[in-house]
Parts: C-alpha cells; sequence; structure tokens
C-alpha cells in the first residue's frame, strides 16, 4: 500500500518528494497538496495551484528503466479520468492531457537519486483561468458540471500510475501512441528555443521521442519543445 502524505498547502509537492526520496522514500510514496504556492510546470514554468481548485501530487517511483515513464503517466492519467469526462482525451506529446484541445492536467517527471518523481497536477474545479495561456484551460467541473474531491481523484489517479509505470517500457511507449491523436499523421509545429519545426507526426522513436516528416520527405526526431496543432 502506497503512504500519502497530505498537506493542506506547500510550495511544492515536487520538492517535498525529492526531500523524501533522498531520505530512501519507497516506490510508490505520494506528496499531495490541496494549494502550491510555488508549483512548478515544464522550462521553469510556474504551475498555478489555487486552493481546492486542483489535484497537485508528486509520485516517487522506483523503476528499473524510467524510458517513457513520462509517456506513461499521460496514459495513467487518461485512464482515470475518462469514466469522470467521457472518451474525449487526448495526449498531446509528451506530458499534455487534453480536452478539446483545452489542457486539463500537466505531467513534469524528474529523475533524482535514482527515483522519478512524477508531478501531476490535475485541474478539477477552477471555473476561470489568466488570460494569455499557452493552451485554453478546462477543468473536470467545466466538463462535467460536478465537483470533485481531491482525495477521490488520487485514490483513482494512483492504482493506475502505478499500474502503467511498472510494465515495460515498450509497452508505455505503445500504449500512449495509441492514447494520442499527435503520434500519428498530425499536422503541428513544435518550437523549442526559439526554432520550429513544421511537418506531419510520424510515430515515435524507440526511445519515445516525437517523429516529425517535415516538407522535405526528412524525417526529425523532437526531443523537446511545445507541439501545437497546425490549423
Amino acid at each position: 500500500m502506497s503512504l500519502v502524505h497530505w498537506h493542506d498547502s506547500l510550495p511544492s509537492t515536487m520538492t517535498e518528494a525529492g526531500r523524501l526520496a533522498e531520505a530512501g522514500a519507497p516506490h510508490g510514496t505520494v506528496v499531495a497538496a490541496r494549494q502550491q504556492t510555488a508549483g512548478l510546470g515544464r522550462h521553469g514554468r510556474q504551475w498555478l495551484s489555487p486552493a481546492g481548485d486542483g489535484l497537485y501530487c508528486t509520485i516517487l517511483l522506483r523503476v528499473d528503466n524510467p524510458l517513457g515513464v513520462t509517456l506513461g503517466l499521460g496514459v495513467a492519467v487518461k485512464e482515470a479520468l475518462t469514466p469522470a469526462v467521457g472518451a474525449e482525451l487526448d495526449l498531446r506529446w509528451p506530458n499534455d492531457v487534453l480536452w478539446r484541445e483545452h489542457k486539463l492536467c500537466g505531467i513534469l517527471a524528474r529523475l533524482e537519486l535514482g527515483a522519478v518523481l512524477a508531478g501531476i497536477g490535475i485541474i478539477l474545479n477552477q471555473t476561470s483561468f489568466p488570460s494569455g495561456l499557452r493552451t485554453p484551460a478546462v477543468s473536470l467541473r467545466m466538463i462535467s458540471g460536478k465537483m470533485f474531491q481531491a482525495e477521490t481523484v488520487l485514490e483513482q489517479l494512483l492504482p493506475q500510475v502505478l499500474e502503467v509505470t511498472a510494465l515495460p517500457a515498450p509497452e508505455r511507449l505503445r500504449l500512449f501512441a495509441q492514447s494520442s491523436s499527435y503520434v500519428q499523421g498530425r499536422a503541428v509545429q513544435v518550437e523549442n528555443e526559439g526554432i520550429a519545426v513544421t511537418g506531419i507526426t510520424d510515430g515515435l522513436d524507440e526511445a519515445g521521442f516525437l517523429l516529425i516528416r517535415k516538407e522535405d520527405g526528412t524525417r526529425e526526431a523532437v526531443y523537446a519543445g511545445s507541439v501545437r496543432p497546425l490549423s
């Protein structure tokens, strides 16, 4: 059974989970908060974490092979949330869970001290968002009309995370490719450090990086960056 450390407020669940990892906390340990005051997103961005509006957690995973764990986390979140929202959830490489191109969940995985710190932020009850977001956001409440308890959602999420991340790495990649409309045949633009690559997605390579077939017919692996659909 996993040990869950609940906090009313933390600067960051990722930071606290890192402290527990250093202290030898076992596989499956969870740090969860009802509010974060300095939540972490990709590329050093802040993850907005208002009190009562989301599930903010980091799950400590001690896995034999971390390859594709981030992609597997997306699969786990989609499986956990689908009963609440129907079959309209999508995964955008590498770590966004979307509903009709609106962001419902963000994932940030870090490898520290031999453990994967799997940070997951799910938007539960928020009904308004700041202007200027790179991707429009949505909450489970806005989709379903119902209020959600973070504790209940975590209970649904944790078994899925532990199950998917226990799979062999190639199976994690296969499940992600099966669950995402972005992996194959999608016209996208990928922006990374001011450089943009445009083309049609053409699967994942053996390491889980996104392949883009460019207009000249060549294929390029995307190792990092923000993927956006082309209208």
